[in-house]
């Protein structure tokens, strides 16, 4: 990629573990989780995780549901696929 070129929309959110964490903790067990849950797994404060998952919904990542008091996030197909790379990178590290 070179200077000039323009960066595609959320190229930025994976230069750091906490969001690569919290993307591979969407994928774990339960299909629909909610943001304090997701805090917890990827042991990251209750707001950085709604930053990030908002700006992993406007990358197409993730999708919001309410459902009751609570609000669900859940991988898009676009964020799944971007989990098995993430997985297969993570399986050709070790």
């Amino acid at each position: 990629m070179g200077v000039h070129m323009k960066k595609p929309q959320g190229f930025g959110i994976f230069l750091r573990e906490k969001p690569i964490e919290l993307l591979l903790s969407l994928a774990l067990g339960e299909k629909d989780k909610y943001p304090s849950m997701l805090a917890k797994e990827s042991k990251c404060t209750y707001s950085h995780t709604v930053h990030l998952l908002q700006k992993m919904q406007k990358a197409s990542l993730v999708d919001f549901e309410k459902k009751g008091r609570l609000k669900l996030v859940s991988l898009t197909k676009k964020g799944e696929q971007v989990v098995d790379s993430f997985n297969k990178i993570i399986t050709d590290l070790h």
